[in-house]
């Protein structure tokens, strides 16, 4: 068997020109081979750059898009394929959006070789601990305690156990993100999980600090992203402020990256995208040495149906992760691009034994968001 194309498919909801919000857009990828087996995946990322660093000719040995790199090979040698990927665009792939769309195509690999074994993919990585996950709703705040609350009590009613905010207007004013917290830990009331994202936007550790001391009436389970996290020694000093747990590491990307962070940073929680890491392949690595270190695995996951089941089946082969990240964006790149989307019912999302990641896209959806 082997690859004889790869198609690169920009989603966008706004028009360029207009403003995008998280799960807004969306870039997708399909890998044909020769005996009919398609494979798709999916990155969190910028779509009209990780096209180019998939479709760009080669420069010289080191400097090539992945698609020239993969073409011919067998799409069942998956981690020969990453390090030849990884190898061939080093000069302009070695770290973020390069990786991002390497993730990308190793997701797309992971669904052909399920197809072709007729296994699922937890199957292929080890096998199945668990027929479900724990599952946290994650939000966008209103711009007010008052409508935040109010979005808590209805994910609440739905039947979360969990819930994680960020975004929109928390970390821009010190005193309305305390207003906020407050208000929403009222509405779920005191024992309920409850974890905030800063997206980066406390900057620095003295105020990240401050911030902290200042939101530890409320008992958050975790604090994610409060500082860059190339602040390493900053998330260091962080661990000790309080008793509130920090995570990191959306935003990093290999093994290389993770084994910094995990030696440096000393959070309790990493958080790796498997769209943007380096795909299922990468995952797996990052998960082994977190383990080794006592370190928990929650992964980021804020995208599209295509995410969702490719971190199912990575976490189903696990043996210490229990928790999973579920978007609550209204976006129908996330609500309709997949018909058959993994659903959340009861807390929980059920792990699939389906043959491959099992998705089913919705071609109006792509036809009407399709921007290349």
């Amino acid at each position: 068997m082997k690859i004889t194309d790869v198609e690169v498919i920009c989603l966008r909801v706004p028009s360029l020109d207009a403003p995008c919000e998280w799960g807004d857009d969306a870039f997708l990828v399909k890998v044909y081979t020769d005996t009919g087996l398609v494979g798709i995946g999916e990155s969190d990322t910028s779509p009209m750059v990780a096209k180019a660093m998939i479709e760009a000719p080669e420069s010289n040995l080191y400097c090539g898009g992945l698609k020239r790199i993969i073409m011919g090979e067998n799409p069942l040698e998956i981690q020969k394929i990453w390090d030849k990927m990884y190898w061939q665009s080093n000069y302009n792939g070695r770290r973020g959006l390069g990786i991002h769309a390497m993730s990308a195509i190793d997701i797309a690999l992971w669904d052909i070789a399920s197809q072709y074994y007729q296994v699922p993919i937890y199957m292929l990585l080890g096998g199945k601990y668990r027929e479900k996950l724990r599952a946290y709703g994650t939000f966008v705040p209103a711009d007010t305690p008052e409508e935040s609350a109010l979005i808590a009590r209805k994910l609440k009613a739905e039947g979360f156990t969990s819930l994680k905010f960020g975004g929109g207007v928390l970390g821009d004013d010190p005193d309305l993100d305390c207003a906020i917290v407050k208000a929403v830990r009222e509405e779920l009331g005191a024992d309920f999980e409850l974890q905030i994202d800063l997206a980066t936007k406390w900057r620095t550790y003295g105020h990240a600090a401050g911030m902290m001391k200042r939101l530890e009436p409320y008992h958050l389970n975790w604090i994610e992203e409060p500082v860059l996290s190339d602040d390493m020694d900053g998330y260091a000093r962080l661990s000790g402020v309080s008793g509130t747990k920090i995570s990191g590491g959306e935003s990093l990307t290999t093994r290389y990256e993770f084994q910094d962070f995990l030696n440096r940073a000393k959070v309790d929680i990493i958080q790796p995208d498997i769209t943007r890491c380096g795909g299922i392949s990468e995952m797996r690595k990052i998960y082994d040495m977190a383990t080794m270190q006592g370190t928990k695995l929650v992964p980021h996951g804020f995208s599209t149906g295509i995410l969702l089941a490719a971190t199912v089946q990575f976490l189903a082969a696990t043996e210490q992760c229990d928790l999973m990240e579920y978007s609550q964006s209204t976006s129908p790149l996330f609500t309709d691009l997949v018909k058959n989307r993994l659903p959340f019912e009861n807390g929980y999302v059920t792990v699939p034994d389906c043959i491959g990641l099992g998705v089913e896209l919705d071609e109006e959806i792509v036809a009407k968001y399709r921007i290349w």
